[in-house]
């Protein structure tokens, strides 16, 4: 569930039961990682301009004006458009949507990962199956193609509603990984003593099963985020949600429309491409975090590189560090020296 291929770093690095940690030391822990401190501030300057860019805009993004094709200034902080639009009070009027559906477009698609992620990794028998077969179907399905059919048959395609849609066709990797780790943990020791003693299947799944699956979860909601983000931005940019509502995409839209690119005008298609390519960033950056907290391989930071050196450890990415140690001497050798 990443983006430089370290799904398989998250999948086999299933905590141990007895690392379970509460989650507040799990965020003390996390938080203490460089990448997510930097990833969670640009989230966080996104989401504050999300809430206070409608008041900070310093004009109305459907507001015409004879100043056309203007470049940045003092009036356009960002320039305007081909009717005059100024183009930052675009940007920020649509940072709220875009932020909105991707987070919860992103919460819910969790949320049904972890229901059939965990459900059919726990259960056996005929509920079982029916979860993986589901599991996938939505696995082979293309996304995009989907999303966009289901868009277009809607009567209307308001944010709640792409982002309804983006959840229920974005949640089936999620519920894979999940339902490996799931199937994984049901043969352990503390999940077989609780069964044993005669616990419940609810209280095993939330207080045994789940608190192991907490880095995966997390991980899973980190980067169905980032593909709501830009499955908004590209349906947006396709002309399927509704143009009178602003967001990156729809800027985007209409750049490609009144072909910015090939008449030069810059600020109307950079600055969107930034604002998704930092966003971006920053959910990357979180993710990589949690696998260095869940993949003890990944944690050797230069620091902690520099101090094996200092104790003859060569750290190798991937594989366990061998201590180099001097090659045995030969007595015989010794004397002829001597």
């Amino acid at each position: 569930m990443t983006i430089l291929g370290t799904d398989t770093a998250v999948a086999d690095a299933s905590p141990a039961p007895a690392a379970v940690r509460s989650p507040r030391r799990i965020g003390r822990r996390l938080l203490a990682n460089a990448k997510v401190r930097i990833g969670l501030t640009i989230v966080a300057v996104f989401w504050l301009l999300a809430i206070v860019g409608a008041w900070l805009a310093p004009h109305d993004p459907n507001e015409l004006s004879p100043d056309t094709l203007q470049g940045p200034s003092a009036g356009h902080w960002l320039g305007t458009t081909t009717t005059g639009q100024d183009i930052a009070s675009q940007l920020l009027a649509g940072t709220r949507p875009v932020m909105l559906v991707a987070f919860g477009s992103g919460a819910i698609a969790t949320v049904i990962a972890m229901v059939v992620g965990v459900a059919g990794g726990f259960l056996s028998g005929w509920a079982e199956e029916v979860l993986s077969m589901l599991t996938n179907i939505f696995l082979v399905l293309p996304a995009v193609p989907l999303m966009i059919i289901v868009a277009s048959q809607l009567p209307q395609v308001g944010s709640w509603a792409v982002a309804l849609v983006i959840a229920l066709t974005g949640w089936a990797w999620g519920a894979r990984i999940l339902r490996a780790q799931t199937l994984s943990l049901r043969a352990r020791d503390f999940v077989q003593a609780a069964r044993a003693n005669g616990e419940s299947t609810r209280r095993i799944v939330f207080f045994e099963i789940i608190p192991n699956l907490a880095t995966v979860i997390a991980t899973s909601l980190v980067m169905t985020t980032l593909f709501a983000l830009l499955a908004v931005v590209t349906l947006s940019f396709i002309g399927v949600t509704s143009l009178s509502d602003w967001n990156w995409g729809t800027v985007l839209y209409w750049a490609q429309t009144q072909q910015a690119l090939q008449r030069g005008l810059w600020w109307w298609f950079i600055p969107p491409g930034l604002c998704i390519a930092i966003l971006g960033m920053a959910l990357a950056l979180i993710n990589f975090g949690i696998d260095e907290y869940a993949n003890p391989r990944l944690r050797i930071g230069s620091v902690g590189a520099a101090r094996l050196r200092r104790q003859g450890i060569r750290p190798r990415v991937g594989f366990t560090p061998v201590r180099r140690t001097a090659p045995a001497r030969d007595p015989l050798d010794e004397r002829r020296a001597g």
